[in-house]
C-alpha cells in the first residue's frame, strides 16, 4: 500500500484524462497547472474531446499510451468516469485521482456510485483519491495535480482538507504569508484513500514535520484514531473540526443522551489520540509555526516582557482566564533583573520596561528570564516607537533567545513600523503575532498538547483487585429484555446489570400495591425514597415521580397515591407498574456516570456532577473506552466538581480510587455489550467511605452486534487478554505464561531489563541504551493492539509473577508487513523460550492476515539466525554485519 500511495503522490509519470475544449475545460486546466508548476515527469494527455493541450504527446484513449504511467488524473463527467477507471486498471496504472472543478458540477460523482468505483479499484489493485477531489500538490516535486492555479510553496507542513473551497483559500493566504508545505491534499469524498491513510503516509514522510487537517466528518474513526495515536507523539497533528454546534437529541431518555452530543465524541477522541484541536484557521497555522520553530514548553508558566502596560495586562488576562499561570521569578532572577534594568526596584511579571531600553540590556533581561526554572516560556510584546527600535529589539530578542531550550513568542504590534522587525524575527526562527491573545493562545494550546501526551502515556496504577464480572448473568438480563421485545430495562434490571460488574447498588423493591409499599418501607427502615415504576418514563423527577424523604407509614401511602396520579396525568401513555421503595442514602456528593453510543465513536463514557440539575451545571467530561485507572482519573479531573471530590478547605472528599475503578468497570460493561445504547447512573452517591448507585437507566439499541466481532463497536481496540493468554512448558519443564503486554507492565519490564546483559541489549537494539527512562519504556508498553502485538512471558515467582521475555510484531498501516523482535532475560536463554514465543507470535500474525514478517539481525547473533533458518525465513545481507530476513505468510 505504501508503494501504491507513492505511485499516487510521487509519480514519475502521469496522464490527464479529460476534455480539452477550451481554457476552462477540466483537462486543459490540469495540464496547464502541471506545466506552470514545472513538473519534471512525463505528462500524457488523453483528450476525449477538444483542442490539443500544452503537452508533447496526445492520445484519444488510455490504451494508446505506450508506457505504464504511475498516476492518472481523471476529470470527466460522471457517466464516463467508470469506463476511464476500468481502462486505467487494465493499463496497470497504480494510482488514480477522480477530480472535480468547482466550475464543473457535472463531474461530481454521487455517493451511490462510490462503491462501484471502489470495486473497480480493488479489482485492479489501484489506490484512488476522490472522487470529487480538487486534487493535490507535492511542492518539492513541483507537482500541482489540482485545479488550483496557485501553487503551494515547499515546506514541512502537510495540509489535508475535506473542503476544496477552503483549501484554495488557505493556499492563497499561505503564499502571501510565505508558509510552505510538503503536501497539500484535497480529500474529496474519500471513497478509498481517507484521512487515516494520509496520516499513516505523511507520518512516515521525512519531509513532513506537522500534519494540519480540516475535518468535517469521519467514516472510519477506528482507523483514524489508530493512525493518529501512532504518530502524534512524534509529529503533531492539528485538526480544525467544523460542525461543533450540532444539537443533542431532545428525545433522549437519559441526561447523558441529551448532553453527550457528537462534538463531545470528537473532543474525547482527539484528546485520547494526542491531537491538537483548534477553532480557527489562524490557530491552525499559529500552532504549526510555533511547533516548527520553537521547543515545546514543559508547563503553562509564562513570563511576559512588554514595553507597554496595556498589552501586558491583556496578555495576562487571557493567560489566567484560559488556565495558564504567570511565572513567579526566583529570588536570584529578581536580583539579576534589579541589577540589569530596574535600579533596585523589585520587578514584577509582566515585566514592564521603559520605552527607550538599550538593546543590550534587552537581550540580558531575556536571557535572565529564560534561565529561571519557574519559566516555561517567554512572551515578548513590543509597541514600537519607531522602525529602528523594532529592528534593534528584534535582533536583541534573537540574541537573548540563543541556546535557550524554552519557547519564545513575539508580538510586534502595528504594521508599517514593525514590518522589517517581523522579517528579522522570521529569520531568527521566532514566531510572531499581531496581538497578545494570539500568542498566549498558541503557547497554552501547545502546553496542553505536551501535558496530554504525558498523561496519555503515564504508567497507570494497577486496579485495586482482579476484576471478574459476572458476564453470563449480565447476558441473561439483556437477552430477556430482548425476548420481551423491550428496549428500556426496568430499574431493578438496570441495577442488577450494574451489580454484575461489581458496581454497588442501593436495594430497590417493586411495590404494585400501597399496602406492599408500606410493608417494604417498614422492613427497610425509615427514611425511604418512593419512585415511580413505569416503562417509558426516563426523568422521573420531571413528572413528580420521586418523593423523599418519606419518614413514616402515612407518608408512604401519600407518596404512593401522589406518584401514581402524577404519572397518569402527565404521562398517560406510560405503562405504570407501581412504585419503587428503597432506603434513603445520605452522602455529600451526587454524581453522574453515563454512557451513550455515538454513531461515529461508539460508546462514550461521561462523568460529572449529577442530580436533577445536571443539565443546568453541565459539569461533565467524556472519554472513550477502554479505560485504565489513569485514564479514568483524567476523566474525573476534567470536571469542576473534582476540586471538591479530592477534598477542599478541610471538607472531606470522596474515595477517588474507588471512583476510578468504578469508571473502569462501567467501561467494561459498555465494551462487553454493544447492544447498550444508553446507560446512566444518576445519582451515584459518594463520600470517603465509598459509592452507591441510587438510580439507574439502561436503554438498548435496535441494532444487533456484529457476529464474531465482539469489539467492532469500539474505536480503540481493548486489551485482548483472554484471546492471547496461554500456558506453555519449556524443554526444562518450567511453566511459562503468555499474555499480551499492557501499560501497567512498565515496572515489570524495567525489572526484566535489569536482568538482561549489555550484549543481549546490543543484539536486540543494535546499540547500547544509555539510560532506560519512562519516555523510552512507554514505547514498548503503551501499544495500539490494532497495529501491534507484544506477548510477554512470565513465570511464577513467590506470590506473583516475573517477566522473563517479550516478543512483538509491529504492523504497517495496511497489514502487509510486520516487523518482528524478541528479547529474553539472560538467565532464561537456551531453554527454548525464544522458539515458543516466536511460533506463538507467527500464529497471531497469520490470524491477523499479515502478508509478511520482516526482521533485522546482526550477523554475529548465531542463535537468532538458527531460529530464523528453522522457520524458513529468507536472508538478504544489506550491510556487511546485518541480515534483513523475511517470512512470507500469504501471497
Amino acid at each position: 500500500m505504501q508503494h501504491q500511495l507513492d505511485k499516487l503522490f510521487k509519480p514519475e509519470s502521469l496522464m490527464v484524462i479529460g476534455d480539452f475544449s477550451g481554457g476552462a475545460a477540466p483537462g486543459y486546466q490540469l495540464v496547464h497547472n502541471l506545466v506552470q508548476a514545472g513538473y519534471r515527469g512525463q505528462v500524457y494527455a488523453v483528450a476525449l474531446g477538444g483542442i490539443t493541450p500544452t503537452t508533447e504527446v496526445v492520445y484519444t484513449n488510455v490504451a494508446e499510451v505506450p508506457v505504464k504511467v504511475d498516476l492518472a488524473l481523471i476529470g470527466v463527467p460522471a457517466p464516463a468516469c467508470f469506463a476511464q477507471i476500468e481502462a486505467c486498471g487494465k493499463a496497470g496504472i497504480g494510482g488514480i485521482a477522480v477530480l472535480s472543478s468547482p466550475a464543473f458540477s457535472e463531474i461530481i460523482i454521487d455517493r451511490v456510485d462510490h462503491q462501484k468505483i471502489l470495486t473497480l479499484c480493488r479489482k485492479y489493485n489501484m489506490r484512488l483519491l476522490g472522487p470529487n477531489s480538487i486534487g493535490f500538490m507535492h511542492p518539492s516535486q513541483r507537482l500541482n495535480a489540482s485545479f488550483s492555479y496557485k501553487m503551494a510553496l515547499p515546506g514541512n507542513l502537510a495540509l489535508i482538507s475535506q473542503s476544496g473551497a477552503l483549501l484554495t483559500s488557505i493556499l492563497d493566504w499561505s503564499v502571501a504569508q510565505q508558509v510552505g508545505f510538503s503536501y497539500v491534499v484535497g480529500l474529496g469524498s474519500g471513497a478509498d484513500v481517507d484521512i487515516a491513510d494520509l496520516i499513516d503516509y505523511l507520518g512516515s514522510d521525512t519531509q513532513t514535520s506537522c500534519v494540519l487537517i480540516y475535518l468535517e466528518n469521519l467514516k472510519n474513526a477506528r482507523r483514524f484514531l489508530s493512525a493518529a495515536r501512532a504518530f502524534s507523539r512524534y509529529k503533531p497533528i492539528i485538526v480544525l473540526k467544523a460542525g461543533r454546534s450540532e444539537e443533542g437529541s431532545a428525545a433522549a431518555l437519559s441526561h447523558t443522551g441529551a448532553m453527550a452530543g457528537n462534538d463531545a465524541g470528537y473532543e474525547a477522541a482527539f484528546r485520547r489520540s494526542g491531537i491538537i484541536r483548534v477553532d480557527t484557521i489562524a490557530q491552525l497555522f499559529n500552532i504549526a509555526q510555533a511547533l516548527a520553530l520553537q521547543p515545546r514548553p514543559r508547563g503553562t508558566h509564562l513570563a511576559i516582557l512588554t514595553n507597554g502596560g496595556g498589552p501586558g495586562i491583556l496578555a495576562t488576562d487571557y493567560l489566567i482566564r484560559n488556565g495558564g499561570q504567570l511565572s513567579k521569578f526566583s529570588e536570584r532572577t529578581i536580583h539579576q533583573l534589579e541589577e540589569q534594568a530596574f535600579q533596585k526596584k523589585r520587578p514584577d511579571n509582566p515585566i514592564d520596561l521603559h520605552g527607550d531600553i538599550d538593546p543590550t540590556e534587552y537581550a540580558l533581561i531575556i536571557q535572565t528570564c529564560l534561565r529561571d526554572e519557574n519559566v516555561d516560556g517567554l512572551l515578548v510584546v513590543l509597541s514600537p516607537q519607531n522602525m529602528e527600535q523594532s529592528n534593534a529589539l528584534a535582533q536583541a530578542l534573537i540574541k537573548g533567545k540563543a541556546r535557550a531550550n524554552k519557547p519564545v513568542l513575539a508580538v510586534w504590534m502595528g504594521e508599517t513600523e514593525v514590518h522589517a522587525g517581523r522579517k528579522i524575527l522570521e529569520q531568527g526562527r521566532i514566531p510572531h503575532y499581531r496581538f497578545p491573545e494570539s500568542a498566549v493562545d498558541t503557547f497554552l494550546r501547545i502546553a496542553q498538547y505536551v501535558k496530554d501526551l504525558e498523561l496519555l502515556y503515564e504508567t497507570p496504577p494497577a486496579a485495586p483487585v482482579d476484576f471478574q464480572p459476572n458476564q453470563q448473568r449480565a447476558r441473561d438480563i439483556i437477552d430477556q429484555v430482548g425476548k420481551d421485545k423491550r428496549l428500556v430495562l426496568h430499574q431493578a434490571e438496570a441495577k442488577e446489570l450494574l451489580s454484575c460488574y461489581g458496581i454497588p447498588v442501593n436495594r430497590s423493591e417493586l411495590c404494585k400495591e400501597e399496602s406492599i409499599a408500606v410493608q417494604t418501607a417498614n422492613s427497610l427502615g425509615y427514611p425511604v425514597v418512593v419512585k415511580i415504576a413505569a416503562t417509558g418514563i426516563g426523568h422521573k423527577t420531571d413528572i413528580g415521580g420521586v418523593i423523599m424523604p418519606v419518614n413514616d407509614e402515612q407518608g408512604v401511602r401519600q407518596a404512593f397515591q401522589k406518584i401514581i396520579q402524577n404519572a397518569q396525568l402527565l404521562q398517560p401513555q406510560a405503562k405504570v407498574e407501581g412504585v419503587w421503595v428503597e432506603k434513603m442514602v445520605h452522602k455529600p456528593f451526587e454524581l453522574l456516570i453515563g454512557a451513550k453510543k455515538d454513531p461515529v465513536f461508539g460508546p462514550m463514557i461521561v462523568f460529572g456532577r449529577g442530580g436533577v440539575a445536571v443539565e443546568v451545571y453541565r459539569d461533565t467530561n467524556a472519554g472513550l473506552p477502554p479505560l485504565n485507572m489513569a485514564l479514568a482519573q483524567r476523566i474525573i479531573e476534567g470536571t469542576q466538581i473534582y476540586t471538591l471530590l479530592k477534598g477542599f478547605r478541610g471538607i472531606p472528599g470522596a474515595n477517588l480510587r474507588e471512583l476510578d475503578f468504578l469508571l473502569c468497570k462501567f467501561a467494561y460493561l459498555m465494551m462487553d455489550f454493544p447492544e447498550i445504547k444508553e446507560l446512566e447512573i444518576n445519582p451515584l452517591m459518594a463520600d470517603l467511605q465509598g459509592v452507591i448507585v441510587v438510580d439507574a437507566l439502561a436503554v438498548l439499541d435496535n441494532t444487533q452486534p456484529v457476529a464474531g466481532h465482539p469489539y467492532a463497536h469500539l474505536v480503540i481496540s481493548p486489551y485482548p487478554g483472554q484471546k492471547y493468554t496461554q500456558k506453555v512448558v519449556t524443554k526444562k519443564g518450567v511453566e511459562v505464561f503468555f499474555r499480551p503486554i499492557r501499560p501497567e507492565d512498565e515496572p515489570a519490564l524495567g525489572r526484566m531489563l535489569q536482568k538482561v546483559s549489555n550484549d543481549s541489549l546490543y543484539m536486540r537494539f543494535f546499540g547500547f541504551i544509555p539510560k532506560i527512562t519512562h519516555a523510552w519504556m512507554i514505547r514498548f508498553t503503551h501499544i495500539d493492539y490494532d497495529r501491534e502485538m507484544a506477548i510477554v512471558a512470565e513465570i511464577n515467582q513467590g506470590a506473583g509473577r516475573e517477566m522473563v521475555g517479550v516478543v512483538r510484531i509491529i504492523e504497517d498501516a495496511w497489514r502487509e508487513n510486520a516487523e518482528y523482535s524478541i528479547l529474553l532475560a539472560d538467565y532464561f536463554q537456551g531453554q527454548g523460550l525464544g522458539s515458543l514465543l516466536t511460533d506463538y507470535i507467527i500464529g497471531i500474525a497469520k490470524e491477523r492476515k499479515i502478508k509478511k514478517i520482516v526482521a533485522s539481525v546482526l550477523a554475529a547473533n548465531a542463535a537468532m539466525i538458527r531460529l530464523f533458518e528453522k522457520r524458513g525465513f529468507t536472508f538478504h545481507k544489506e550491510e556487511h554485519d546485518i541480515y534483513e530476513v523475511e517470512l512470507e505468510l500469504r501471497k
